[in-house]
């Protein structure tokens, strides 16, 4: 799988080159520390005074190695899938492996750092529901109204929390057609490969 650059990323990479073999590293260096730790511009501007570079080249090459490294850790490219990916930005052959080199040294703890990141979504622990009929009211002699009443129980940071939802019976139905399309379409190849890329 190749990794696609749009041209505003092709931009940015595309100042390494000026910048310099000695640069890359550099830049690689910021671009693992930002992801880390969040932007730092006093790093770019100590690192545009000691390399000689203006600090806007230094923080668009930093943009783009952060978008160039998370995107391929993302999807865990191959060795062969990210040359080839970086092929198609004309770098010099050095160049490129200094690059091949940053993504393999730094791949798993990017993989990491972009797992901690991920909101911590609750997790479904279990259901319980009931059905009310309204037969009649004072106003209305015989009327039939149903309603579903839920009680969803969601695991969330080793904590138990608890929903209550209601709804008519048309809309859960509704909402079960809906679901068993959405696990249809989970099994479709185009889905199944997406899913295997995110692993």
């Amino acid at each position: 799988m190749l990794l696609v650059l749009s041209a505003e990323h092709r931009a940015h990479l595309g100042c390494l080159p000026r910048a310099g073999g000695a640069a890359v590293g550099e830049l690689g260096r910021l671009a693992l520390e930002q992801l880390r730790r969040g932007a730092a511009p006093r790093a770019c501007e100590t690192a545009a005074r000691k390399l000689n570079i203006g600090v806007d080249t230094i923080q668009h090459g930093v943009e783009g190695l952060v978008y160039l490294l998370t995107e391929s850790s993302k999807l865990m490219i191959s060795e062969v899938d990210f040359q080839d990916s970086i092929h198609v930005l004309g770098f010099s052959d050095e160049l490129n492996k200094s690059l091949l080199q940053l993504y393999l040294d730094n791949r798993k703890e990017i993989r990491s750092i972009l797992g901690e990141l991920a909101p911590r979504l609750p997790s479904y622990h279990s259901l319980e529901w009931r059905l009310d009929v309204q037969l009649a009211s004072r106003s209305l002699r015989q009327q039939i109204k149903p309603a579903v009443t839920m009680k969803l129980h969601l695991n969330q940071n080793e904590d138990q929390t608890a929903q209550v939802l209601q709804t008519d019976p048309a809309t859960l139905l509704h909402l079960i057609q809906q679901l068993e399309q959405a696990l249809g379409e989970m099994k479709m190849n185009h889905c199944r490969r997406i899913v295997r890329n995110m692993k």
